[in-house]
């Protein structure tokens, strides 16, 4: 009996490992790491990020940011590094010596400040601040006033 009662729990442990794989899918046969990396926008398209309230700007070209505010009209250039995520792309360097990273994702964004519509929202975070604005690339512009 005590054969059987192993065997028993071996089977059910079994089904219970191949329930638990088939649930980790995502209902197309495809484990969610299969899902491709964002490719909506270029290697190459130059990409603007904006925000209010403070007033901050980031322009990304290549691996190179410009972040760039009020005080600082001509901005600080820093090397970063970009990923491509499932839902947009992420961007990561050193701001004097704080790390700053930035996500840019698809979706229609105001700047509450003019009639401009852009295509992607943007999540700027440097040190423990948070900043949040809109973005649009060479490509891939704002819909609106050239200059509000």
């Amino acid at each position: 009996m005590a054969l059987r009662s192993r065997g028993s729990v071996t089977l059910v442990m079994a089904l219970a490992l191949a329930w638990s794989a088939a649930a980790c899918t995502n209902g197309s046969g495809e484990a969610p790491g299969d899902v491709p990396a964002f490719d909506g926008i270029g290697e190459n398209e130059a990409i603007t990020a904006l925000g209010t309230e403070p007033f901050w700007s980031a322009k990304i070209t290549g691996n190179t940011l410009t972040y760039s505010t009020p005080d600082n009209i001509d901005g600080v250039q820093i090397e970063v590094s970009r990923f491509a995520g499932n839902g947009g792309l992420g961007f990561s360097g050193t701001l004097d010596g704080a790390a700053l990273n930035m996500a840019v994702t698809p979706g229609d964004c105001s700047d509450q400040m003019s009639d401009r519509t852009y295509p992607y929202t943007v999540t700027l975070k440097i040190g423990d601040a948070q900043l949040d604005g809109c973005a649009y690339t060479d490509q891939q512009p704002f819909e609106g006033e050239e200059t509000p």
